[in-house]
């Protein structure tokens, strides 16, 4: 018997022909489906996502764990969704809320981070004044590292992951010093790599959860201009596939939740332009390819009411019209990463997922939401403008809240703690 010559490439390489097929045979269902079946598949299931997530929420109580590192992440996660959809919850669901993260005291700062966020996503006059300011200024001083980064647990990992959460609650709560900013920014700096990514900790392979970290760090001390920002964008630009989705790392799968992490990055870019001294130049989006075989895009110009004319979104998800418009074109396909989560990253019956075949779950509906409200507001300028319908995939109706880039927090609910936190 003769031995079986046949290539059969890697893992990855198997996995990512898979996917491909995967996303390839959804988009020519969705090429060849009426019109008004193409509008169906590309709604946001808003009902059921919300369904989805206040069951969740729900499981909330006495019996529920408070010892789980993972708790105040589920909590973060479905409130932050919920806030994304325009949603509230009710006052008892808030007051278990509160009670609950009342009780994760685990000294963490991953948790500490999500338990923080979770509160400002509730929001209110029972939630905020729930966060103790002078617990968390301790803490955060006993996780600092002579280096200058921080450690994410008593004798745990320094990386770049703890320098950003730390951070983060730390301007959030209003309590940021110079004590807690010694030397975070040469610590970032040196985990930036040669392909122009951040990676967790020096020496370490770039990764697209700790360049969003890192960079959203450094625009919070004020020290993104250090970066090679020019390598990183190129980096994270190359990190979008022909899905249309990112992915984490060179040569890696993609994953809807990477649509806030590096879609994310190219919001702080945006919003926080004046540190590079100009606006970043952006993508010619008429020249993207929006799907792997170039099947016909629908959009809110599509299906609501308008002229439809000369403005319209094209089958390659161009924009054919004023040169104002154009100027505010994001460095991502926009058009491209909503039709992968709509389609694929979007569960009919309510969350989202990483990819076509892989269950839901809490933590990719926050931030595949996330990502899609990224792409819904990256073409604005003004924060306080409704997106345009041609930036929207799918009907109007899917748009969603906006978010604050830096901590992944609705912007009014920001707003509310930025204002609660600065007089108290």
């Amino acid at each position: 018997m003769e031995p079986d010559t046949e290539p059969r490439g890697t893992v990855t390489q198997r996995e990512q022909s898979m996917v491909l097929n995967d996303v390839n045979m959804l988009y020519h269902i969705y090429a060849t489906v009426p019109p008004i079946a193409q509008t169906l598949m590309m709604e946001l299931q808003r009902k059921n996502h919300v369904e989805y997530l206040l069951r969740g929420l729900q499981q909330l109580g006495p019996s529920f764990c408070s010892l789980d590192a993972n708790r105040p992440w589920i909590c973060y996660w479905i409130l932050h969704s919920m806030a994304l959809l325009g949603e509230f919850v009710d006052a008892d669901l808030e007051d278990r809320t509160i009670e609950f993260l009342s009780r994760c005291q685990m000294p963490h700062l991953a948790t500490t981070y999500a338990a923080v966020n979770a509160l400002i996503s509730l929001g209110g006059e029972k939630s905020l004044p729930s966060i103790n300011r002078s617990k968390v200024y301790t803490f955060l001083k006993c996780m600092k590292d002579p280096s200058g980064a921080f450690r994410m647990h008593d004798a745990g990992e320094i990386d770049v992951r703890a320098c950003y959460t730390a951070i983060s609650v730390a301007s959030i709560l209003n309590i940021l010093d110079d004590e807690l900013l010694q030397n975070v920014g040469n610590y970032i700096l040196s985990c930036q790599t040669y392909e122009g990514g951040i990676a967790g900790e020096p020496g370490s392979e770039a990764h697209g959860g700790y360049t969003f970290c890192g960079l959203a760090a450094m625009i919070l001390i004020n020290e993104a201009d250090r970066l090679d920002l020019a390598a990183l964008i190129g980096w994270v630009v190359f990190r979008q596939g022909v899905e249309g989705g990112f992915q984490g790392r060179t040569n890696k799968l993609v994953d809807g939740c990477y649509s806030f992490w590096q879609g994310g990055v190219f919001a702080l870019l945006r919003r926080f332009h004046s540190i590079i001294g100009e606006s970043p130049t952006p993508v010619d989006q008429r020249g993207a390819e929006c799907s792997i075989d170039n099947t016909q895009t629908t959009t809110a110009s599509d299906v609501s009411e308008g002229d439809g004319s000369s403005d319209e979104i094209s089958s390659q998800g161009s924009l054919n019209g004023s040169s104002r418009l154009a100027e505010r074109e994001p460095l991502f396909h926009s058009i491209a990463l909503q039709r992968y989560l709509l389609l694929c990253s979007q569960d009919p019956r309510g969350g989202l997922r990483d990819k076509l075949r892989k269950p839901r779950d809490y933590y990719h509906t926050c931030y595949c939401l996330s990502g899609l409200s990224i792409c819904q507001h990256s073409w604005l300028k003004d924060e306080d403008s409704s997106p345009l319908p041609r930036a929207v995939l799918g009907p109007y109706s899917n748009v969603l809240e906006p978010v604050h880039p830096v901590f992944n927090i609705v912007l009014d609910r920001y707003h509310e703690a930025h204002e609660f936190f600065s007089r108290s």
